[in-house]
Order: C-alpha cells, then structure tokens, then sequence
C-alpha cells in the first residue's frame, strides 16, 4: 500500500472513531441529581431522605464521591455527617447533632443514596445537601431537600356534615323508592278495579242480550186478516 493510500485509509479511521465518539456523548445527558424539594416530618418519627443520580459513566467504587451535608439554613455552615469511603463505602460521620440517628438506606449499584433520620427532633429541621462526583463524569451533582418538623398530624377532616348529607340523601332517596312502589301499587289496584268493572258490564249486556233474545222466542206473531 503506498503512503498516500495509509494516509488516507487513516484519516477516514480517525474521522470513524471522532463520529462514533460524538454519537456516543450526544446519546448522554450530564449528570442529574434526583431529590425532593421539601419533606415533612412528623416529630419523633423515622424519615427517609431519598437522594438518587443519573450518570453518563457507571458508577467506579475508586473514583466515586459522595457527601451529605447538613445546614440550618442557606447563610449557615454545612456540617457534613455521612460520606463515602473506597473500602467501606457509605459511612456516617460523628455528629454531635445526629448522633446514631443516620443510617444509610439505598443502593449504590442503583444509583441510589438516599437515608434515614430516625427519631426527627426538632433540630433537625433545615437544609439537606446530596452531592455526588462520578468521574469521569466532569459534572459534580448537587441536591437541595427542605425538611420540615411538625409536631402533630393536620387534623381528619370533619366527616359530621359528610354523614348527615349522605343520611339526608338517603332517607330521600328511600322516600322516593317507597312513593314509586306506593303509586304502582295504586295504578294496579286501579287497573284491576277497571278490568272488573268492564268486566261486569259485559257480563250485563250479555245477559241482558240473553234475555231479549228469550224473550223474543216466545212472542207468537198475530195471525193476519182475512
């Protein structure tokens, strides 16, 4: 093969490669962090914080990254209590203001990084922070989730005015049904009465039919003039 020839067999392999590298990366979104903006906690209840990504590259234990920070609110100081380590993997960090109380509660080879607070205080309401870096991905993942501490439940809804509307509508309701038997009633014991009444009439006029027809048997015409 001449030099012109591998020069450009090279070049349309350089060009190959370049176009399947592109149609490669454009087939991938960056990196997406998935969480909810704000979680409500009933005080003195577990929680699940719930923390996934999406990533154009698989996830490399070596290279891996993640970090979950605490803070009180946006103009305060992150304080991180839980990370990951190459060999132990996802490990909370002493905190005076958790203690044992985080666990973690995913799975990595999902993508998934979420935790529990067990026993919410109080305290614990504030900002919570998800970052992740998987390299070679270039893009650092970063979520936000508010969580707020209530002390109660919101209250049932009251069910009184529900249960008399729907006494009033079926007691309604029966009345209809029980005027709907009682004019049908009617209507057949109407009905009856006519077919008797017709009845009887015709049995009259049959017998009266019966006795003109008697009656004309036994009439002798007069014998006529001579």
């Amino acid at each position: 093969m001449s030099s012109r020839a591998l020069e450009r067999s090279c070049g349309v392999q350089l060009v190959s490669a370049g176009l399947l590298l592109l149609l490669l990366l454009s087939g991938c979104s960056s990196m997406d962090v998935l969480v909810a903006s704000s979680i409500n906690a009933l005080n003195g209840t577990t929680v699940k914080i719930p923390c996934t990504f999406t990533s154009c590259y698989k996830m490399d234990a070596t290279k891996f990254g993640m970090n979950w920070t605490y803070q009180e609110s946006l103009n305060d100081t992150e304080e991180m209590f839980m990370t990951y380590y190459k060999k132990k993997g996802m490990v909370p960090l002493h905190s005076d203001r958790f203690g044992e109380r985080v666990m973690f509660a995913g799975n990595l080879d999902k993508n998934d990084l979420s935790i529990t607070l067990s026993d919410v205080q109080l305290e614990d309401e504030g900002i919570y922070n998800c970052y992740v870096k998987n390299p070679p991905d270039r893009i650092q993942g970063h979520g936000v989730i508010q969580l707020n501490v209530v002390t109660e439940l919101p209250p049932p809804r009251d069910s009184t005015i529900a249960v008399a509307i729907g006494a009033s509508v079926g007691g309604a309701l029966a009345l209809l049904i029980l005027s709907m038997v009682v004019v049908k009633c009617l209507r057949r014991h109407r009905k009856q009465e006519l077919i008797s009444e017709e009845k009887m009439e015709e049995e009259g006029k049959l017998e009266a039919e019966g006795v003109a027809e008697e009656g004309t048997k036994h009439v002798h015409p007069l014998p006529e003039d001579l």
